[in-house]
């Protein structure tokens, strides 16, 4: 069932929202080689706490930390541990949160140190194509419309679109109806209102669109071994457009 969000639950959503962008941005200061994926989830969580949240990825369906880490080839699901970040790397952080029992869920990719112009032309390309996608989440166009904005844009610079992973809506669950592919052909699928709440999070790989997950059973790799990138923001429809309600107040 797919959920339509009063302004006041939109709001609870968005105070969630905040402390994912602002642990995301926390963490900015502290990617850099030498400090460990267990390093950062300890911090996450210590900050995620200190603002009145909850970890929302701890224990869920058994996941075993705070943050997803995602690095390189990893496209998600990373689980942080005793790794440590090296120069020219690309991390992919997923963060969510819950408090007052709405959720909030974001994910951006940092480099770590320099990187190569082709994996910073990959990322510059996935956030444009997250902002394309945001744009068609307007009321009265289809679940379609948004990933078929992200495939488009993504495949005409020579990337691929992983199938296997999609966003999804939010709210009171951290993962609710409808599932937001990032790719598909027009007007299919839901219609959009105003009111639903959307997690829009391309994950776009440097080579082939094929993906394995490893056998911790989360873990999810690019097969041919190229860079992954992955940027998220939940959204909240309105009469007006999408309002991002991850993006970081000044």
């Amino acid at each position: 069932m797919v959920r339509i969000r009063t302004k006041r639950e939109i709001e609870l959503i968005r105070e969630s929202c905040q402390i994912v962008a602002d642990t995301l941005s926390m963490l900015n200061e502290h990617i850099k080689p030498g400090v460990s994926t267990h390093d950062l989830d300890r911090m996450a969580e210590e900050f995620i706490v200190s603002r009145g949240g909850r970890p929302a990825f701890k224990g869920y369906m058994g996941f075993p930390a705070s943050l997803c880490i995602s690095i390189d080839d990893v496209v998600v699901h990373g689980i942080p541990g005793k790794e440590k970040l090296h120069d020219g790397q690309v991390v992919g952080i997923d963060c969510g949160v819950e408090k007052n029992g709405y959720y909030g869920d974001a994910a951006r990719t940092y480099a770590v140190g320099s990187i190569d112009n082709s994996t910073q032309r990959l990322m510059d390309i996935t956030q444009e194509a997250l902002m394309l996608g945001i744009n068609q989440a307007r009321a009265g166009n289809y679940v379609s419309d948004i990933g078929h904005a992200i495939q488009t844009y993504v495949e005409s610079h020579g990337y691929s679109v992983v199938r296997e992973l999609v966003g999804h809506g939010v709210g009171t669950e951290l993962h609710e109806e409808p599932q937001i592919p990032n790719f598909g052909v027009p007007r299919q699928g839901y219609q959009l209102k105003a009111g639903m709440c959307l997690a829009i999070e391309p994950m776009i790989n440097k080579g082939a669109k094929e993906v394995f997950t490893e056998q911790d059973g989360w873990t999810v790799r690019t097969l041919d071994g190229q860079v992954s990138v992955h940027f998220e923001h939940t959204v909240a429809i309105t009469e007006n457009g999408a309002k991002i309600l991850s993006q970081r107040k000044n």
